[in-house]
């Protein structure tokens, strides 16, 4: 499998530990959009959203992902749980044949792993909020390529296996 791979999902769907798995099977580079644009920035996502709001922050985020696809050999890219709502962002994804695999999990899983971070959610800064956000955000998500189940049962190990061999299947499929 040659194309980069792109996983997208709400936040606290385990993106970031997804991508990691993923990318020590295949043997390549994983980038953390989030973490990519903290350090370009020496601000954190939430930061910039706090105090230069959330336009800024997703002009920023287009930029970064567009210089990741641009400039890097990253095999495996976790993006921001917002990021994928951009058309624009969908289109660089698609204009550098990259696949997209949603990350799919419950709310209450999400929910419980952005109560339990202690990390600033200024976008989801209560269950309400984040369960009305999370709605609003599957349309776009389900436009990914393919669709994965994530659980609290199932371990990020796991869910690159189930990754891998959907990959497999669409190569000899």
């Amino acid at each position: 499998m040659n194309r980069r791979i792109v996983i997208v999902g709400f936040m606290g769907c385990g993106k970031t530990a997804v991508a990691e798995a993923l990318s020590a099977h295949l043997g390549g580079e994983m980038i953390d959009l989030d973490s990519f644009i903290n350090d370009r920035e020496r601000r954190s996502p939430a930061e910039i959203i706090q105090e230069d709001g959330e336009p800024a922050f997703r002009a920023i985020e287009t930029r970064a992902l567009r210089d990741v696809l641009d400039k890097t050999y990253a095999c495996v890219i976790a993006l921001g749980g917002g990021a994928w709502t951009s058309e624009t962002n969908r289109a660089l994804v698609a204009a550098h044949d990259c696949l997209s695999i949603w990350l799919d999990a419950p709310f209450d899983l999400c929910w419980k792993r952005i109560a339990s971070s202690g990390t600033v959610r200024p976008l989801a800064p209560d269950r309400q909020s984040a369960q009305k956000l999370f709605e609003s955000r599957r349309t776009s998500y389900q436009l990914a390529g393919i669709h994965v189940h994530a659980t609290d049962e199932r371990t990020p190990p796991a869910i690159a296996s189930e990754i891998l061999i959907k990959l497999s299947t669409l190569v000899t499929g």
